[in-house]
């Protein structure tokens, strides 16, 4: 009974991947990208796409497996943000969407991104240790993030939850300065 139900729910799973075979491939686009932006000559662009073909092969099967998945079920791509390629309004040989159900129209699931763009952000310093940001949302949304330093620890709470932390040496690496 227990390899039956593993091999229902691996089933399921393999189901639920290979929907994800097309989409906008994002994570690939953003190492072409890349790939383009290295030098402004054809062939030296040549050579750097045979040095990143390894991470083409990866990006390709995380783009197939993770985030084209994502952006079937969400209908938008959790990394580029754009309408999943099935969503595309065009004009189409069979028309069904007048005579289904309107739960079958769309993607199933919510979009799982938060991405919201800051307007406008405003630092306060509260006192030798703590350091307040008060961050405003183009939407009009409002947030409060707050860095406590302890010692040689720095925590972060993004409206009293904790977010991250991290030490100053770690911050002073980031910022090339290391002590």
């Amino acid at each position: 009974m227990k390899k039956i139900a593993l091999k229902i729910v691996g089933l399921t799973v393999l189901a639920s991947a290979l929907t994800g075979c097309i989409g906008s491939n994002a994570v690939t686009g953003k190492v072409m990208k890349f790939n383009v932006e290295v030098v402004d000559n054809r062939y030296a662009r040549a050579g750097v796409n045979f040095l990143l073909a390894p991470v083409y092969g990866i990006t390709t099967a995380a783009d197939y497996v993770v985030f084209n998945s994502l952006e079937f079920w969400t209908g938008k791509n959790p990394i580029s943000g754009s309408p999943h390629v099935f969503d595309t309004k065009t004009d189409t040989h069979f028309k069904v969407n007048d005579e289904l159900d309107p739960s079958l129209k769309e993607a199933p699931v919510g979009p799982i991104s938060n991405n919201r763009t800051i307007e406008t952000g405003e630092m306060i310093k509260i006192d030798e240790n703590t350091i307040q940001m008060d961050i405003v949302y183009t939407s009009g949304e409002t947030a409060t993030l707050t860095g406590i330093k302890d010692g040689q620890n720095v925590t972060y709470y993004m409206d009293g939850q904790l977010v991250s932390q991290t030490t100053i040496a770690e911050l002073e690496k980031i910022q090339g300065t290391e002590a």
